[in-house]
C-alpha cells in the first residue's frame, strides 16, 4: 500500500485525530454538582465581574482556536472549509503532541472577509489565541490586520509568519556554515504570496540585507502596476536596486534563494549563477528544485519542505512553542520582535560546532524546540509590556 491510500485508510479508521476529554470526574452527585449545576455558577459570577478571571476558571488559557476559510488548503488550492477539516485536525493535534496546547479546528464557510472577521471576533472570548490557517492571499493580509485590531488575544496567520520564523531561523545557521555577512546579502524569493512576503519582511527585520521578490512575472519593484496590497507594501522595502527582470536575472549573483512558488521553476544553471549559493526550494511535494540538482548547480546548502531530505524547513518548528509561549504569559499581540526571537531561539538549539551544511535546523521532533521557542517569546513579551502575569519558565 502506497502512502496516499494508507494515509486515505488511516483516516477512515480514525475518523478524526482529535478528541473532547473530560478534565474533571463527573461520576457521582456530589461530583456533577460541583462541575455543572449549581456549583458552576459560582466561577459563572466571578468571570462576570471579571472578564481576566476567565483564564483561571476555564480552560481558555490553553486553548487556540485552529481556523480556515479553506481557500489555501496546503497545496491544494481552494477545496473549501470541509475538504480543509483534517488539515486543521492535524494542525491540532501537532499543538497537543509538541506543546500539551489545546487547539480547536473551526471551518468559516465564507470567503466575504467582513463574514469572516466577524465570526472569528465573536467567537475569540474562548480562546486564549486564533491560528488563522490556509486563507488565500490577499484577503489573508486584511483579515489578520483587522483581527490584529478588534481581539485582545494573539491573532497569528501560520502561513504567514510560522513560515517566515522557520525559514529565518535556518538561514542564520547557513549563514555561519558559509561564513558570509548578515547585512550585505543578496537574497532573493519566488512566490510573492503570503509566505513569501511574510518571509520577505522578516528576513529584511533580521537584518540580512536586501530582499528581491519575484512572482509570475519576474522581480517585483516599486511602481509595478497591478501590485495587491501586500507586495505593494513590501515593494517600498525590498529591491533596493529597483531591479527589473526574470527570476533568472534575480539569481544571478545571489547569496540566497527562498522558493514558495511552483516545480521546477529553478534549473541547476540558475544556481551555478549565484553566489556560493544558499537554496531553499520549499514547494511542497515537489520543490522549484530537487536537491540532487541544487547541489550539482554549487549550492552551499540546501533545504526543502520534505522530509526525506536533510534541513526540512517546517512550520511545526514554530507554532507549538510560540503559542506556549504567549499563552503562559497571557500576551495580547505577536509582535515583530517576538517573530525575531523565534527565529533566534530555533537556530540556537543547533550548538554552533554541531552546524553542518546538512544541519542547519533542527529537526521537528527535537524536544528543545518548543520550550526555547516558548520562553523566547515569553520574553520578549514582557519586555515590551503586552504580558498580562509575570513569566516563569517554561518546561
Amino acid at each position: 500500500m502506497d502512502k496516499k491510500q494508507l494515509a486515505i485508510e488511516k483516516h477512515r479508521e480514525w475518523k478524526g485525530k482529535i478528541e473532547v476529554i473530560s478534565r474533571v470526574p463527573v461520576t457521582n452527585r456530589e461530583e456533577l454538582a460541583i462541575a455543572y449545576t449549581p456549583g458552576v455558577a459560582e466561577p459563572c459570577l466571578l468571570i462576570a465581574e471579571n472578564e481576566e478571571l476567565a483564564y483561571d476558571y476555564t480552560r481558555k488559557g490553553n486553548l487556540v482556536a485552529v481556523i480556515t476559510d479553506g481557500t489555501a488548503v496546503l497545496g491544494l488550492g481552494d477545496i473549501g472549509p470541509a475538504a480543509g477539516m483534517p488539515v486543521m485536525e492535524g494542525k491540532c493535534a501537532l499543538f497537543k503532541e509538541f506543546a500539551d496546547v489545546d487547539a480547536f479546528p473551526l471551518c468559516v464557510d465564507s470567503k466575504d472577509v467582513d463574514t469572516f472577521v466577524q465570526t472569528v471576533a465573536l467567537i475569540s472570548k474562548s480562546f486564549g489565541g486564533i491560528n488563522l490557517e490556509d486563507i488565500a492571499a490577499p484577503r489573508c493580509f486584511e483579515i489578520e490586520r483587522r483581527l490584529k485590531e478588534v481581539c485582545d488575544i494573539p491573532i497569528f496567520h501560520d502561513d504567514q509568519h510560522g513560515t517566515a520564523i522557520v525559514v529565518g531561523a535556518a538561514l542564520l545557521n547557513a549563514v555561519k556554515v558559509t561564513g558570509k555577512e548578515m547585512g550585505k546579502l543578496r537574497v532573493v524569493i519566488n512566490g510573492a504570496g503570503a509566505a513569501g512576503i511574510a518571509i520577505g519582511k522578516h528576513l529584511i527585520a533580521m537584518g540580512f540585507g536586501n530582499v528581491i521578490l519575484c512572482d509570475i512575472h519576474g522581480i517585483i519593484c516599486q511602481g509595478d502596476q497591478g501590485l495587491n496590497p501586500g507586495q505593494e507594501e513590501i515593494s517600498h522595502i525590498s529591491n533596493q536596486e529597483k531591479e527589473h527582470g526574470s527570476l533568472a536575472d534575480a539569481m544571478k549573483g545571489a547569496d540566497i534563494f527562498v522558493g514558495v512558488s511552483r516545480p521546477h521553476l529553478v534549473t541547476k544553471d540558475m544556481v551555478a549563477s549565484m553566489n556560493h549559493g544558499i537554496v531553499f526550494a520549499m514547494a511542497n511535494p515537489v520543490p522549484e528544485i530537487m536537491p540532487e540538482e541544487a547541489a550539482a548547480g554549487g549550492a552551499a546548502v540546501v533545504g526543502t519542505g520534505r522530509s526525506d531530505y536533510p534541513n526540512q524547513i517546517n512550520n511545526v518548528l514554530v507554532f507549538p512553542g510560540l503559542f506556549k509561549g504567549v499563552l503562559a504569559v497571557r500576551a495580547t499581540d505577536i509582535t515583530d520582535s517576538m517573530k525575531i526571537a523565534a527565529s533566534h531561539a530555533i537556530a540556537f538549539v543547533i550548538p554552533e560546532e554541531e552546524l553542518t551544511a546538512e544541519y542547519v535546523i533542527p529537526s521537528s521532533f527535537n524536544r528543545q524546540v518548543v520550550p526555547a521557542v516558548a520562553n523566547a517569546v515569553a520574553k520578549e513579551a514582557v519586555r515590551l509590556g503586552i504580558n498580562r502575569v509575570e513569566y516563569q519558565e517554561i518546561k
